[in-house]
């Protein structure tokens, strides 16, 4: 189980963070707002109400030790910026920042943020390609219980071949596709012999449950 904290409940915050909850994570909600802490509370492992620019605040709650860490501030800039630099300087590796616009996305990165969001853009996008160039999959029914997801390699799939973890076999999910980051690749059904890195994105189908299995091994 992979554990998570989101800063800055609005709207894009609060569904963050309940997407993450539903998805079998550990999630930790927080926001100076006390109703939208109230608003989140049962969608979530725990929410609290703080002032995330407090950095002393910041580092009693061990976020160093999370997965990654979402700020979604809303409209406010400087404060995005000042907690994406004590989440830097507290040792959190993983820093997803919802930015305004590009400038903001920059200085977001200078100050250690390691993804920016841009919602309304990246959305945008999406809706043009599925306009403009439909893909096959967006048409495929499929059942409620069932997800095509990308998921990171878990510790002990790094440096094992397909052929030997036997997916198929071991937990019912189907590796449809790898994306290789480094360098950067696309590998469309994978064959038995591809050995998985560390670096690697499985992209895969079978019933959430059994996904969901996957997702907790360390």
């Amino acid at each position: 189980m992979k554990k998570f904290a989101v800063i800055g409940l609005g709207n894009f915050g609060f569904h963050t963070a309940k997407a993450l909850f539903e998805d079998g994570n550990e999630v930790l909600a927080i926001d100076d707002d006390k109703s939208r802490v109230q608003a989140i509370d049962p969608y979530c492992t725990e929410a609290i109400v703080m002032d995330a620019t407090d950095k002393e605040a910041l580092k009693s709650l061990g976020l160093e030790h999370m997965n990654g860490v979402v700020v979604s501030t809303g409209t406010k800039i400087s404060v995005s910026i000042l907690i994406c630099l004590y989440l830097n300087e507290i040792g959190v590796k993983k820093i997803l920042v919802k930015a305004l616009d590009e400038d903001h996305a920059k200085i977001l990165k200078k100050v250690g943020a390691t993804e920016i969001i841009h919602p309304e853009r990246d959305m945008a996008l999406r809706v043009s390609s599925n306009l403009s160039r439909p893909n096959v999959l967006d048409f495929i029914p499929l059942a409620e219980d069932f997800d095509l997801v990308q998921v990171d390699p878990p510790r002990d799939f790094i440096g094992r071949s397909l052929r030997e973890l036997n997916l198929r076999a071991k937990y019912n999910v189907h590796i449809i596709a790898i994306k290789e980051l480094v360098p950067e690749n696309f590998v469309l059904v994978p064959p038995a012999d591809f050995v998985i890195k560390d670096s690697d994105i499985l992209v895969m189908l079978g019933k959430s449950a059994d996904i969901r299995k996957i997702r907790a091994l360390k």
